[in-house]
């Protein structure tokens, strides 16, 4: 306190004393009039003194100010942070990217509520990540489901997008969902290939018609014929095309000959034109009517003895008139090799 009043007022006293003469009044001597001019001075500095530190202000209490400013800036933060956390709070609508965005998410901002009047806007479908069911569930034979199919085709891809690099003008064969899985059913292992599984069938239209038969052992895919194009019959061939390499699904291999394992469950595939409205198939001492599947035809049965035939195949159109038989066709192997 001491040194702000001395460093302020008294300073601006000593200058105002420099303004007095210190001239003696009218009839006084020099001598007396100094002794008194000089006590008067002195009083009257004393007084002058005295009165301006009475009247001037208390200094500012700035500890008292700082600890108050303090304070506020801290109930300012302490708000502030609360706007944030309930900001945060907020819902957040997310929106999933599916197939070719491969289930990157996005975020979108605070989303408004909506009243119980408003009508909602349906969803978009999601696209399908997988194959299309066969067109009825006797085509899932020996208690494969079509989960299990559709697995097993996926796999199947992949073991073809791996070794695709070692095989000459090999292409993509694409992705699940481009296919339609016509066939699935226990498979049989042999001498060649021990072991038993489940076969595959899926066909695809677009962009070119593609035709798969996968062998699936143990969680692992064990062998898979493609077939791109050509998996129909010739527009001036017949009006039934069984697939050339059908035999994978109804014959164990040549190295068993006469040495079938019993019963043994088989299969059939191929085409139709859309003439046909009945494909009817024999096999040693089974037989069936096909399932007409999108211009595909599928048959299946459970063989009891030593064959040496290949399937016998007839075809109806819808007034029930034969339109084909494998028998008077050229180019099907009616033989087992």
């Amino acid at each position: 306190m001491n040194e702000e009043r001395d460093g302020g007022f008294g300073e601006r006293m000593d200058t105002r004393q420099g303004d007095h003469t210190g001239r003696a009044g009218p009839g006084e001597s020099g001598e007396h009039a100094d002794g008194e001019q000089h006590g008067f001075e002195e009083q009257l500095r004393d007084l002058l003194a005295g009165d301006a530190y009475a009247i001037r202000p208390s200094p500012a209490p700035y500890p008292a100010i700082r600890r108050q400013g303090v304070r506020e800036r801290r109930r300012r933060f302490a708000a502030g942070g609360a706007a944030l956390v309930a900001l945060a709070a907020l819902p957040v609508g997310a929106h999933a990217l599916t197939d070719g965005d491969r289930g990157v998410d996005t975020a979108s901002g605070p989303t408004p509520s909506v009243s119980a009047t408003r009508a909602a806007t349906p969803s978009p479908a999601a696209s399908p990540s997988g194959p299309t069911r066969p067109a009825t569930s006797g085509q899932l034979l020996d208690g494969v489901t079509f989960q299990q199919a559709a697995r097993g085709l996926e796999m199947c891809l992949a073991y073809d997008k791996q070794h695709a690099g070692s095989r000459v003008g090999s292409s993509d064969l694409g992705k699940p969902a481009d296919y339609r899985i016509i066939l699935a059913m226990h498979s049989t292992g042999d001498s060649n290939a021990p072991g038993d599984g489940i076969h595959v069938v899926a066909v695809k239209e677009k962009p070119k018609q593609t035709r798969l038969i996968c062998n699936i052992k143990d969680g692992e895919t064990q062998g898979l014929n493609v077939s791109v194009g050509g998996t129909s019959a010739p527009e001036d061939g017949a009006a039934v095309y069984a697939d050339i390499n059908s035999g994978k699904l109804y014959q164990q291999s040549f190295l068993d000959k006469g040495n079938w394992k019993l019963p043994f469950r088989w299969g059939i595939i191929g085409t139709v034109r859309p003439s046909v409205a009945k494909v009817t198939v024999s096999y040693g001492d089974s037989s069936a009517t096909a399932v007409l599947d999108h211009g595909w035809f599928v048959a299946d049965g459970t063989l009891n003895q030593q064959v040496t035939l290949a399937p016998h195949i007839k075809g109806y159109d819808a007034g029930g008139k034969l339109v084909y038989d494998s028998d008077n066709d050229k180019t099907y192997e009616r033989t087992l090799p």
